[in-house]
């Protein structure tokens, strides 16, 4: 009998298989994705944000623990479980030596707008890269890894994991960890979590998803039925505004519209909704999904000017482009009327200052609500640009509750050989909210915890099974 099971094939899957591994147990992973599409959303992000106290190899000056901390409050609105997220802060300080021992590798230093080479390190060739070191690394260590082979229920004696079934095939282990991602995928389940809204739209419907196909929910779902503990808004999501011309899956990273913060954005009537100059991008492209959501027709389109080129990163479509306002509401589709009268009320209401767009500047706007509170530039000089977004899900909140030990809860009580890790838990450090980074330090954190801890109760039923005999 194998000793412990992993359901997932992502970051926080691989973690736990790596740990458990390392730790003396046999272990088997089951991914539900063909080889070719392995490894979930991870294979798409790009960077880990992590703690520092001073610089470290790819991380220059400090960004200590309360700082973090903050950050994660401030976007999550206080919808978090402190010590799990100061948990996954503490071991995000940590982590990249052992990352490395099993071949992943992170690249100099970013330079520029977005502001993070003091908080995230990035990956030498991406999530798909460090994902596949990950299963490299797996591979010569002994774990046996079966590929399309999704799991679609498991036995369990009340809280006790017995095994987990993928179709007529059985799977019978000593302990298991959870890591198979959230249902951004499943429609049905984001037309019911996200309901009909007073404009009788289903929002869910122009929802364009950002990473796997395979996320279908189905064991948070059995979860539940099963008596699981569950923790998390089923709206909630991390959710991008993205180019609305990326499939609808797997775009990725490179689907993203990064100029908001240099421009302004309005919906499909010409009218803005939301502050573009809040605060850093990193720490805010993750709310503009869900503000797209809430538009008309859940669309919204970014707006720049020629100022705005080269302070960015380019997009990989090219939007639309013109040299007067006028005609590049018409080539967008906006009512040409509205959107000028927009663009005029925010262009005069725009005071001079000091442009910086790598810090808080003092550019903003006066008398105009919403208000643009930093980079606030007139639109004037052509050529202007125009970008369509559509609201991008990369992941789902709602998941399964659990504490420092990755245990699965069952109304209250801790299960003894069912651990989470991953989408599947990231609802109790992430309530609402994100930002960048953030969901691999979650992932790293708790794969690992939950490997190891299975690993221990795995090796436990054995030698406690020998000492009966």
């Amino acid at each position: 009998m194998v000793d412990v099971l992993v359901i997932g094939g992502g970051n926080a899957a691989l973690c736990a298989a790596l740990m458990a591994r390392e730790a003396g147990a046999s272990v088997l992973l089951l991914e539900s994705a063909p080889r070719e599409w392995r490894g979930g959303n991870s294979q798409h992000t790009r960077n880990l944000r992590c703690m520092h106290d001073a610089p470290q190899d790819v991380l220059v000056d400090a960004y200590p623990e309360e700082e973090f901390w903050q950050d994660l409050l401030k976007v999550t609105g206080g919808i978090t479980n402190e010590h799990l997220a100061r948990l996954t802060i503490r071991a995000s300080s940590s982590c990249r030596p052992w990352m490395r021992k099993h071949g992943v590798r992170f690249q100099p230093p970013l330079s520029g707008a977005l502001h993070v080479a003091r908080t995230n390190a990035f990956f030498m060739g991406g999530g798909k890269a460090l994902v596949n070191a990950y299963y490299r690394s797996a591979e010569a260590l002994g774990v046996d890894i079966r590929y399309e082979t999704p799991v679609d229920s498991l036995e369990l004696d009340g809280s006790h994991f017995i095994a987990a079934r993928t179709g007529r095939q059985r799977f019978e282990v000593r302990a298991c960890v959870l890591a198979a991602g959230g249902f951004e995928s499943n429609r049905e389940w984001l037309r019911e979590a996200w309901g009909q809204n007073e404009r009788g739209e289903w929002p869910a419907d122009n929802f364009l998803i950002r990473g796997t196909r395979f996320n279908q929910g189905v064991l948070i779902k059995h979860m539940a039925d099963a008596g699981a503990d569950l923790i998390g808004d089923p709206s909630q999501s991390h959710c991008v505004a993205i180019d609305a011309r990326a499939p609808l899956y797997d775009g990725g990273i490179c689907t993203r519209i990064d100029c908001v913060s240099l421009g302004v954005v309005v919906n499909r009537d010409a009218e803005r909704f939301y502050d573009e100059g809040e605060d850093f991008w990193p720490k805010r492209y993750a709310i503009w999904g869900r503000l797209v959501a809430h538009q008309p027709g859940q669309i919204g389109y970014s707006i720049i000017d020629s100022k705005a080129i080269g302070r960015f990163m380019p997009p990989v479509f090219p939007g639309e482009k013109a040299d007067t306002l006028p005609e590049l509401a018409r080539k967008l589709g906006l009512p040409e009327a509205r959107f000028m009268e927009t663009l005029t009320r925010y262009n005069d209401s725009c005071r001079d200052g000091t442009f910086d767009h790598t810090a808080l500047d003092d550019c903003h706007t006066e008398g105009l609500e919403p208000p643009k509170t930093h980079w606030a530039r007139r639109i004037e000089a052509p050529p202007f640009y125009g970008y369509a977004l559509r609201p991008g899900i990369t992941f789902t909140y709602l998941g399964l509750k659990t504490n420092d030990r990755a245990q699965v809860h069952f109304g209250g009580n801790a299960s003894e050989n069912l651990f989470v890790a991953g989408e599947m838990m990231a609802g109790n450090v992430l309530g609402k909210g994100y930002t960048a980074g953030v969901g691999m330090s979650i992932g790293t954190a708790f794969g690992r915890i939950a490997g190891t801890q299975a690993a221990r109760a795995a090796l436990k039923t054995t030698e406690a099974t020998r000492a009966a005999v």
